[in-house]
Formats: structure tokens, C-alpha cells, sequence
């Protein structure tokens, strides 16, 4: 069965997206790194920025080889710059 995952864009990911939030099919669990590699597939415009995104999956972090399971709220957050 194919499910979903609930994709939440922040900043310039919202801008190439040209959306807030996007909901992808997701046809068996991956890892945070292979969910981001199908997001850039699915938005060009993303893939200069691939090796800087955050990802963070139900509001935690992820590291690269974390799941991704259908149902879950998975956000891109690109690199803040603060002073």
C-alpha cells in the first residue's frame, strides 16, 4: 500500500517548492537522505542545495540513515545564517 508523507518547506526550500507544504508518496519506508534525494528529484531547483538541507522528521533532527515512515511530517530546513 503507498502512503504519504507530509513534506513542510521552509525559506528558499518554500520558494523552489512554491509551497509551504507538499505531500508525497511514499511506497515503502526509506531514510531521511533517500526521502531528500526523491524531493530534489521531484524539484530540481533543490539540488544545489541538497548537501546544506537539514531534515528533521516529526519535529527531530535526522541523521541521514534515520526513517521515514508513511504518516510522517518531515521538514526541509536550509542553512540559517544569524548574527
Amino acid at each position: 500500500m503507498v502512503g504519504a508523507v507530509r513534506v513542510l518547506a521552509f525559506a528558499g526550500v518554500r520558494d523552489v517548492l512554491g509551497k509551504e507544504e507538499v505531500s508525497l508518496p511514499l511506497p515503502a519506508p526509506c531514510t531521511a537522505s533517500e526521502l531528500l534525494a526523491d524531493v530534489c528529484a521531484r524539484y530540481p531547483g533543490l539540488v544545489p542545495y541538497q548537501g546544506c538541507l537539514r531534515v528533521a522528521v516529526n519535529g527531530t533532527y535526522a541523521d541521514p540513515g534515520d526513517p521515514v515512515r508513511v504518516g510522517d511530517e518531515v521538514a526541509l530546513i536550509p542553512p540559517v545564517a544569524g548574527g
